[in-house]
C-alpha cells in the first residue's frame, strides 16, 4: 500500500490575524531552489550587486577588486576617500563614516573589497565610489548567512509553492502564529529559532 504524507496546510501556522486581512501581503516568492511549505519563514532580497568605479580626477592609479556586500550593506553609493597614499576612509550612503582602511589589506565592514596600489601613488582626495543596487524585493526562504537582505526575517509564507517563482500570499504583520508550525531556516538550532522569533515579534508577528 502506498503511504501519502500530508504537508502543512495553508495557513495552518496562523492563530489570529488583523481584521480586513491587514496582516497579509502578496509578493513574488523565489522558490526556484526548492518547493516551500506554508509556514516557511521568509526573507526579502533587498540588495543587488555592488560595483565600484574610480572617482574622476584621481591622481593615483590604484585599483579596487573583490567587491562584495557585507550583512550590513545599504542600497546607495559608498564613498572611499583617500587621506594619504595608502590610507582611506569609507562613508556610507547616509553620510556616516564607517571603518577606515589601508591599501593591500582586505577591507571588511558593510562592504568587502581590496584596494591595490598602482605605479602612481594615490593622494588625499582620490578615491572610488561603490554602488550597491536595489534588490528584486522578492521573497525567498530566510537564510541567516545571506548578504542580500534575505538574512532578515520579513514574512511567513501563507500557502505552499512549488519549485518556481510566482506570487503568493504572506503574513507580514499584526498576527499570532504557532512556533511548532513554522519552518525555520535550514539547519536552524534553538538559538537561531529564538532570534527569528524575536525578529518576527519586532514586526508585530507574535510567535507562541
Amino acid at each position: 500500500m502506498t503511504t501519502f504524507t500530508e504537508g502543512p496546510r495553508t495557513a495552518e501556522f496562523l492563530i489570529s490575524e488583523a481584521e480586513h486581512f491587514r496582516s497579509r501581503d502578496v509578493g513574488t516568492i523565489d522558490a526556484t531552489g526548492g518547493a516551500l511549505e506554508a509556514g516557511t519563514v521568509l526573507g526579502k532580497v533587498a540588495l543587488g550587486a555592488a560595483t565600484a568605479a574610480a572617482k574622476g580626477g584621481n591622481t593615483g592609479n590604484a585599483t579596487i577588486s573583490a567587491v562584495t556586500r557585507g550583512p550590513g550593506a545599504k542600497v546607495g553609493v559608498y564613498s572611499v576617500d583617500f587621506t594619504a597614499a595608502t590610507k582611506f576612509d569609507v562613508t556610507d550612503p547616509d553620510g556616516f563614516r564607517i571603518k577606515s582602511g589601508t591599501t593591500g589589506i582586505a577591507y571588511a565592514d558593510d562592504l568587502g573589497f581590496t584596494i591595490t596600489a598602482g605605479a602612481t601613488p594615490m593622494v588625499a582626495g582620490d578615491g572610488f565610489n561603490i554602488t550597491v543596487a536595489a534588490g528584486s524585493n522578492k521573497f525567498k526562504r530566510h537564510d541567516p548567512a545571506a548578504v542580500d537582505g534575505s538574512q532578515v526575517e520579513a514574512a511567513i509564507l501563507f500557502e505552499a509553492i512549488g519549485a518556481v517563482e510566482d506570487e503568493r500570499t504572506v503574513i507580514s504583520r499584526a498576527a499570532a502564529v504557532k512556533s511548532s508550525k513554522l519552518i525555520y531556516a535550514a539547519g536552524a538550532n534553538d538559538a537561531q529559532k529564538a532570534k527569528t522569533k524575536a525578529a518576527l515579534d519586532a514586526r508585530g508577528i507574535v510567535v507562541r
